[in-house]
């Protein structure tokens, strides 16, 4: 390890980097894109976030226990504090997508949107790993939130 790191400090903000990256690798592999269903898939992108299983029960975790050290460490906080935000531009883009088909309910900010959805959805997954809420009634939340979004939706499905 100390040929490779010059500091316990170093391999930290390198496990990381590479934690995001196996996170977002499997959480890809995980959800099936059909373009006929924006809600479905923003749905899909958004439950990678909540404590579903163990992998990401332990991910999230294993986040939560970073963050808590980034707002110490600026090398730590630079991962967490990305200036481009890849979620939250994932997100809006998939709003703003479904907006421009139709999709949504009028006069959305996307952006903004984005914002409640990603904060919501990653403390809504803490607050299940603390047994504060049920997995149930999260995914509940997050399908009240996302029916108004696609209140709208003249694509929908009967």
């Amino acid at each position: 390890m100390q040929y490779h790191f010059e500091s316990k400090h170093q391999l930290l903000v390198a496990a990381l980097h590479m934690l995001h990256e196996e996170n977002e690798r499997i959480a890809r592999s995980r959800i099936d894109h059909d373009p006929a269903d924006p809600r479905a898939l923003l749905r899909a992108v958004l439950e990678e976030f909540l404590p579903v299983d163990d992998q990401r029960a332990t991910a999230l975790r294993v986040f939560a226990a970073y963050y808590a050290r980034s707002l110490t460490d600026p090398a730590l906080a630079e991962v967490f504090l990305s200036g481009d935000q890849p979620l939250e531009r994932l997100v809006a883009d998939l709003i703003a997508a479904a907006q421009a088909g139709g999709r949504t309910a009028p006069g959305l900010d996307p952006w903004r949107e984005a914002d409640l959805l990603v904060a919501g959805t990653v403390g809504l997954g803490g607050d299940v790993l603390h047994q504060r809420r049920t997995l149930e009634d999260v995914r509940r939340t997050l399908d009240y939130h996302l029916d108004k979004i696609f209140a709208g939706d003249r694509g929908a499905q009967p």
